[in-house]
């Protein structure tokens, strides 16, 4: 993993949906190592831990950073003005292994689903299944679709797309695809699993709570299941993503 905390530009901050903000920063030299599923460390103004985004695309000078406000680090964050500095620790983690000649879907939950963008784009034809709560928090569907993504999006209240969940899609299509990539909250993923257990290889991107985000602090530790032995492993070094077989949803 090659990381290192350079300063940022932030070039834009707009907000794309209620409480979700699309940022675009911009450095010479981070960008361009990027992998699809890692995420990055944000040093945030006034504030001691940084806040780990995944990325959610990626040039060779500029990463994209999908987030929603949830405590008082995003709500700084979300009110910088471009032309800023940022301080970013980048790129960090165990992204998604994406394996040519292969047709993926990926499969993604709320906020779990700017990650899965710089992920399609690194293959062919890709199937994309969203879940949203509502019409008011749906992202990024015109990016997908410019990506060249066959899309469908679920709502739990049906305001928008396939009333339904994200797993009603996935069932329909089984067997039009060769692999799953799943990222979005634990109970979600746990379903994702479930439907591809025996099917077809799925792996799955946990959010977790994490400080230092290179393994130093363990506070993202978590059960996993690697080659029939249990370990506790840290989801910012060992993860975000695993295989869906290695994670302990309910631990």
């Amino acid at each position: 993993m090659s990381y290192d905390s350079q300063i940022f530009k932030l070039t834009e901050n707009k907000e794309i949906a209620k409480g979700i903000f699309d940022w675009t920063v911009k450095n010479d030299e981070l960008p361009a190592r990027a992998k699809c599923g890692q995420f990055v460390n944000i040093k945030v103004p006034g504030r001691v831990l940084r806040r780990p985004i995944s990325i959610c695309d990626a040039t060779d000078t500029t990463l994209r950073l999908v987030f929603q406000v949830k405590g008082e680090g995003t709500k700084v964050m979300s009110q910088m003005k471009p032309g800023e500095d940022v301080e970013i620790l980048a790129p960090l983690g165990t992204g998604f292994d994406i394996k040519p000649g292969k047709r993926y879907c990926f499969v993604g939950g709320g906020i779990g689903v700017p990650p899965l963008l710089f992920s399609a784009k690194q293959t062919d034809n890709p199937m994309v299944i969203m879940g949203f709560r509502n019409k008011d928090l749906v992202i990024l569907k015109d990016d997908f679709k410019a990506a060249g993504a066959e899309l469908y999006t679920a709502t739990d209240d049906g305001s928008f797309g396939i009333h339904g969940f994200v797993t009603d899609v996935l069932s329909e299509h089984m067997g039009e695809f060769d692999e799953v990539c799943a990222c979005g909250p634990v109970p979600m993923l746990k379903a994702v699993a479930e439907v591809c257990r025996g099917k077809v290889r799925c792996q799955v991107s946990l959010e977790e709570r994490m400080g230092c985000g290179i393994g130093a602090c363990l506070v993202c530790s978590c059960k996993t299941k690697i080659d029939g032995e249990e370990h506790m492993t840290q989801v910012c070094r060992r993860g975000p993503v695993y295989d869906a077989g290695e994670v302990f949803y309910d631990a």
